[in-house]
């Protein structure tokens, strides 16, 4: 049963439409029907909230006046269909779902794929992907993740400048759009993760400022004015975001939410804002019987993100891991700029994939300090791992994927280093097949200031980087278009078997019960850092898997060891020995393992 009704907003009853707002420093709030004249119909106020029935159906649009003389958009819009700048639309919520059996996925289960709904397609739209879950399904995906969808300026952008947390992107589909893409991914048995923003809005189209003290200038964030979630009159504002997530969970049967940024929230209350919105979130999928999970992003390296409450923690379900995506990156091309000068051993994989963050409380030479704690003790599905995500290939400063830089054996390595984790995968779009269009930085602002500023942050971003040329133009089309994917790619020569080994290593996480096995109990990594050699042994009662790494240029010869007897080859990233094929290895001859060619990988099951 539903228990949660979104009392903010414009909400239809009956024949009219109920609206509420927040405005504490209003004298008067009126909503003005756009179609129905200059009528003004003014709402009564109720404590620090202006509510009232008005007459208004669904698909009416319609603006607030602030004491007769301003007139803005509803801060809790569900549909904003002329854009940030536009009258809000009153949306009936219900829809017609066909996934009233639909009750989630556990996390263990989830194999992420992130994606960019403008991009994604050549149409860029949430019907659009309708078209492609089939693909995915096959590849074995079993979670879509959506980069944010809240209304953002123009048609353009990565979501991250949202400024209608309530109202899915116009230009991608609305509402509507959203809902039959939820239902359609429900329907393949796909959950669905939805990217959420509640560290600060887009500075275009944000007139939360004029309603109240959303915001607040005692901490600051690289992106924004910092939420103002423990300060005076921050009650109202924690609602507001609380109310956001259940929205989605509640109205859109989201899955998951993925928080953004969460070191850039901040809140010095006895009940943290992530603590209350876990709960929230918990409560809400009970009520709903579906699982409701929060995911976040976080540079803290902090345990106390998912312990439970009991264990003084937030609660939340899982956060990513960059750490093992950094020991990954600088061993594969030495890069130790910026924030990769805490990485570069062999040993900082190793320990990545013993225990989850490298930086555990030692000193980060980036930082300057301390930083970070041990998550050696926590389940690995509560780690999100990847070799890719829109932050690592889109800062750079022409947004260009590893493919550019890695070769095929290289890319292959990393997705089964991945992969081969215990850690919950995730793959950013189009690296299944080694996709060679970049996902540059892109916006389309309507402040000719604005956009200025932009484009002097990127060329300043990246001054010390000039000699590799230009960065795109943020706002040109163009740069937005080279981002578009081309799925075709994956029926082409290196392309395709790339695809294909992505395929199969996927298979194989799934079906293969210790590759299945979400454990660190009955995993042994045994590490030969001279030889840049990494060999992963993972078990499940008599089952027994062994996974061979070569992070060298050079072809390597495995001692017998790490095991003896008959062994079945069940992947070769060289393609040198077909899968299913059995070799003999002999405990008193060295040379018996098949050589492990330069960043080969070779998976063996124990027969």
């Amino acid at each position: 049963m539903d228990h949660f009704a979104l009392d903010i907003g414009a909400t239809p009853v009956a024949d009219k439409t109920r609206f509420r707002v927040w405005a504490p420093t209003a004298t008067s709030v009126e909503v003005e029907i756009v179609d129905a004249g200059p009528l003004k119909t003014p709402l009564k106020r109720d404590g620090d909230y202006f509510q009232g029935l008005v007459p208004a159906a669904p698909g009416d649009c319609y603006w607030y006046w602030l004491d007769g003389t301003l007139r803005y958009p509803d801060p809790t819009s569900r549909s904003q269909p002329e854009g940030v700048h536009g009258p809000s639309q009153v949306i009936d919520p219900t829809f017609a779902w066909t996934d009233s059996q639909w009750r989630g996925s556990a996390l263990e289960e989830y194999i992420l794929y992130e994606l960019h709904v403008g991009t994604f397609t050549r149409e860029g739209t949430f019907e659009a992907i309708i078209s492609r879950l089939d693909y995915l399904v096959d590849l074995g995906i079993t979670a879509v993740e959506l980069m944010p969808v809240a209304q953002f300026p123009g048609e353009r952008n990565w979501g991250y400048d949202g400024t209608y947390l309530f109202a899915p992107q116009n230009s991608y589909g609305g509402p509507d759009g959203l809902k039959r893409l939820v239902d359609a991914c429900h329907s393949r048995g796909l959950a669905v993760v939805l990217d959420v923003v509640y560290n600060h809005l887009g500075p275009e189209g944000n007139y939360l400022h004029e309603f109240g003290p959303y915001f607040t200038d005692r901490y600051r964030t690289p992106w924004g004015d910092a939420v103002n979630f423990d300060g005076p009159d921050s009650d109202p504002v924690r609602h507001y975001f609380i109310s956001n997530a259940l929205h989605w969970i509640t109205e859109y049967h989201i899955d998951a939410l993925r928080l953004d940024a969460i070191h850039g929230i901040y809140d010095f209350s006895a009940l943290h804002i992530l603590q209350e919105l876990s709960d929230a979130v918990h409560r809400q999928g009970d009520s709903l019987r579906r699982r409701a999970y929060i995911i976040a992003e976080s540079d803290l390296n902090d345990v106390r993100v998912v312990h439970s409450t009991e264990a003084g923690g937030y609660g939340l379900d899982a956060q990513w891991n960059d750490d093992f995506h950094h020991s990954l990156q600088t061993l594969l091309t030495g890069d130790q700029s910026g924030y990769y000068a805490d990485f570069g051993t062999f040993s900082d994989l190793v320990k990545s994939f013993q225990e989850g963050f490298v930086l555990s409380g030692g000193y980060s030479s980036f930082r300057r300090r301390r930083h970070g704690n041990s998550s050696a003790e926590i389940p690995p599905r509560q780690l999100v791992v990847f070799s890719q995500n829109h932050d690592q290939v889109g800062n750079r400063m022409r947004g260009e994927r590893p493919s550019e830089h890695l070769s095929a054996q290289q890319l292959m390595l990393a997705a089964a280093t991945v992969l081969i984790s215990p850690y919950m995968p995730l793959l950013f779009m189009g690296e299944e097949y080694a996709e060679s269009a970049p996902f540059p930085y892109f916006v389309s602002h309507g402040d000719a200031t604005l956009v200025e500023g932009v484009r002097r942050g990127r060329v300043e971003e990246f001054a010390a980087f000039a000699h590799q040329g230009t960065a795109p133009d943020p706002q040109a089309e163009s740069t937005f278009l080279s981002a578009k994917l081309d799925t075709e790619q994956r029926l082409r020569g290196n392309h395709s078997a790339i695809f294909k080994f992505y395929r199969e290593l996927i298979r194989l996480r799934k079906e293969c019960a210790p590759l299945a096995n979400h454990s660190r109990h009955d995993m042994e990594v045994v590490a030969c850092e001279e030889d840049r050699l990494l060999a992963i042994v993972r078990s499940v009662d008599d089952e027994q898997v062994f996974c061979l790494f070569n992070f060298s240029d050079q072809d390597r010869v495995i001692t017998p060891q790490l095991a003896s007897g008959t062994l079945r080859i069940l992947l070769d990233s060289t393609g040198n020995y077909p899968s299913g094929s059995c070799v003999t290895v002999y405990s008193t001859r060295p040379k018996t393992f098949p050589t492990l060619a330069p960043f080969g990988v070779m998976i063996y099951r124990k027969e």
